[in-house]
């Protein structure tokens, strides 16, 4: 079959009062070369029922067992036919000129992976405002996802990546959750070109009681498998890399021995301490040099004529 520029993977599990919004978000892309393809994780609240109502207008797929996140991510990507792969979970939402934005990126950049901005937020979808939309594109680019020296959202509805990159470091980790999106980037560290969205938004992260982030005590085995994979080589790059890759994992580690100590998990903070101290100080070490440099600059990419201030196409 022909290959289209976007495949939307909408992924969800129990999440029936945000997976309308999710899809909403999808439907309403005003760049028609896309597809949705929406994989159900073997939810049990009600989802699959939600979903089916959509008929023809995405491509459904119900999951018999549950098998975590990046399982279903794979999934969707098997089935996918675009150029690149638009993440999204079903409790975020894509705004309304997501797939413009990325379109004149990928026109004028080609990368192998974007990485986008998002804007957390609690309850109703907020709608977008008038004369909101945008007008223009702020990105950085780098020449891989090693290189940024700015914070950069790990969120998987943040990640755009070229199908054939995407299958060539094998997908998303089936064997770390949580944690998987940090193992994600790692593995995808060198892939080549990455554009760093700073303006305009175009994700909607819901922030909601069930996020996998406010369970620390989940995430600290995954933090030291990361460090693990890191030390048997698992990530590429080789010894040249090995300097920023540790410098990112050091980075994630502190800040979840931070989150262990604010809920009070001591003895865990203290042991994955003491297991990344030489990474802590590649994190601290290479901050200290993006200070003292400064940081790449920013350039700005028009958003085609015929845009009104809203960001929709007449």
């Amino acid at each position: 079959m022909p290959m289209i520029r976007f495949s939307i993977i909408i992924t969800s599990y129990n999440q029936r009062e945000f997976i309308k919004d999710a899809v909403d978000s999808a439907l309403v892309q005003r760049t028609a070369e896309k597809e949705i393809i929406v994989v159900d994780d073997a939810s049990t609240d009600g989802t699959q029922e939600i979903l089916r109502q959509y008929g023809d207008a995405i491509r459904l797929v119900c999951r018999e067992t549950n098998g975590k996140c990046s399982v279903a991510r794979n999934c969707g990507a098997a089935l996918a036919r675009g150029e690149y792969l638009v993440f999204l979970d079903g409790d975020d939402a894509l705004l309304p000129w997501a797939l413009d934005v990325y379109e004149q990126i990928v026109e004028a950049k080609t990368p192998k992976m974007i990485v986008a901005s998002l804007r957390h937020f609690k309850g109703t979808l907020p709608a977008p405002q008038a004369g909101h939309g945008p007008r223009t594109i702020r990105i950085v680019e780098y020449a891989d996802y090693l290189r940024k020296d700015r914070t950069a959202a790990s969120s998987a509805s943040a990640m755009v990546i070229e199908r054939r990159v995407f299958e060539r470091v094998g997908g998303w980790p089936e064997d770390i959750w949580p944690m998987a999106d940090h193992d994600f980037v790692l593995k995808l560290g060198d892939c080549g070109r990455m554009v760093l969205i700073l303006t305009p938004l175009t994700i909607l992260y819901r922030v909601h009681a069930q996020n996998t982030v406010h369970n620390v005590p989940a995430y600290l085995p995954s933090v030291q498998a990361v460090i693990r994979n890191e030390r048997l080589g698992k990530y590429p790059g080789g010894k040249h890399r090995r300097f920023e890759r540790r410098a990112l994992i050091g980075g994630y580690a502190l800040t979840w021995a931070a989150k262990a100590i604010k809920r009070g998990l001591w003895w865990d903070a203290l042991k994955l301490t003491a297991n990344i101290w030489p990474m802590a100080l590649a994190a601290v070490t290479r901050k200290l040099r993006v200070r003292l440099k400064g940081r790449q600059g920013p350039e700005t990419i028009e958003m085609p004529m015929g845009w009104s201030s809203g960001g929709q196409r007449p």
